[in-house]
């Protein structure tokens, strides 16, 4: 049985939260709101487009929201989950990893046709000629971006001349349009301190800005300069060279981000949000207690979640399996079936493990969202 023929009939409930079946993902919808609020009114009075990364929270629920709050589209990862997100009607999205093989091309194709703006990355002379040959019966133009490499070598031109020529080779392609460079830093997002963190991104926005001027000298204007992300979304906007920011994790805060001091005043931007619920099991050993959420519950890359509920301030927490994850507290005496609420060490592969978000206000259940894009990794 799925997540919400499961729990459909605890909405609107007082009380229903109590009532899930666990481990369950849960969205706090009021705080949630207030941080697609939150980015939307900082983008619009730093005079930055934001089009925030569907990778995240892989909800067509969700990017509707963020559109409607401002945003001029979602980014995808993953050509399946801009398919997803086009099945729900999100008719302006970046895809910002290269499509390569001639199957996903012929599927970014057909994506093409049916929304009114796909925009996508290339790094490679034959990957704008493959993608020109898919499209060139098409009704109009495929956007396409120069993404290039800040450093980390996973995807993106190597040097600032590569990215002339793959912008060169864009522009004279005529089933192509150039749509700018996307620059994505995500080395630099997690640092904890804002001032080493500024320090980073400033580096490499000075790099970037060496390309964009080699652009323009060459006669090339750049319409968009697409990347960023929650870690830096403050420094990339006051260092003025993006046009468009690619946050994603605002909407949820994981424990990586609230770790990071994203202001430079450690005052919390953003509200944690999202959250697993859990249930003891098993309570035989003094001061501890197993949980029926373990590797399987929430994304392990992150390192161990933090305990928002249902054990005193400072439990620690260590993974037991696959099903299992153990809470301690010495001295507290923990029971069978008690609640407990952890904060996603990492949210985006948290969220690809749910059917559905249960979106509660309170203590309520009061609505239950699908995680439209959920394995949509090819």
């Amino acid at each position: 049985m799925s997540d919400i023929d499961l729990h459909r009939h605890l909405i609107g409930q007082r009380g229903s939260r109590g009532a899930l079946n666990t481990p369950a993902l849960v969205l706090d919808h009021d705080a949630f709101t207030r941080n697609v609020a939150a980015m939307a009114a900082f983008a619009r009075e730093s005079g930055v487009a934001l089009r925030p990364h569907a990778k995240t929270h892989k909800s067509v629920h969700i990017a509707r929201l963020q559109m409607e709050a401002g945003a001029a589209g979602v980014c995808c990862a993953k050509l399946g989950e801009a398919e997803a997100l086009a099945e729900g009607r999100i008719g302006s999205i970046l895809l910002t990893s290269p499509v390569v093989t001639p199957q996903a091309i012929a599927r970014l194709a057909a994506l093409h046709a049916r929304i009114p703006d796909l925009r996508v990355v290339a790094d490679h002379p034959e990957n704008v000629d493959r993608l020109a040959e898919a499209v060139r019966e098409a009704a109009r133009p495929l956007s396409v971006f120069v993404d290039i490499d800040p450093g980390i070598r996973r995807t993106g031109v190597a040097s600032p001349e590569a990215a002339l020529v793959l912008a060169r080779r864009i522009k004279e392609t005529p089933q192509l349009s150039f749509g700018g460079v996307q620059m994505y830093c995500g080395a630099q997002q997690h640092i904890e301190s804002f001032a080493d963190r500024r320090a980073a991104i400033s580096d490499r926005t000075a790099y970037l800005s060496t390309i964009l001027d080699l652009l323009r000298g060459a006669g090339i204007e750049v319409p968009l300069i697409t990347g960023g992300g929650t870690g830096t979304h403050r420094i990339d906007a006051e260092l003025g060279v993006y046009t468009e920011l690619q946050v994603g994790s605002y909407v949820f805060m994981d424990r990586q981000y609230n770790e990071c001091d994203l202001g430079g005043a450690s005052v919390a931007l953003y509200e944690t949000s999202l959250f697993v619920d859990a249930r003891i099991i098993s309570a035989n050993a003094p001061g501890m207690a197993t949980i029926d959420a373990g590797f399987k519950a929430m994304s392990t890359d992150g390192g161990a979640p933090s305990i928002v509920a249902g054990a005193p301030l400072g439990a620690g927490f260590i993974f037991m399996g696959d099903e299992h994850g153990a809470v301690f507290a010495p001295g507290h005496e923990f029971k069978l079936g008690d609640a407990v609420t952890l904060a996603a060490p990492h949210c985006d592969p948290t969220v690809n493990l749910y059917d559905a978000y249960h979106v509660v206000r309170g203590d309520t259940l009061i609505d239950i969202w699908p995680v439209s894009a959920r394995g949509r990794s090819r």
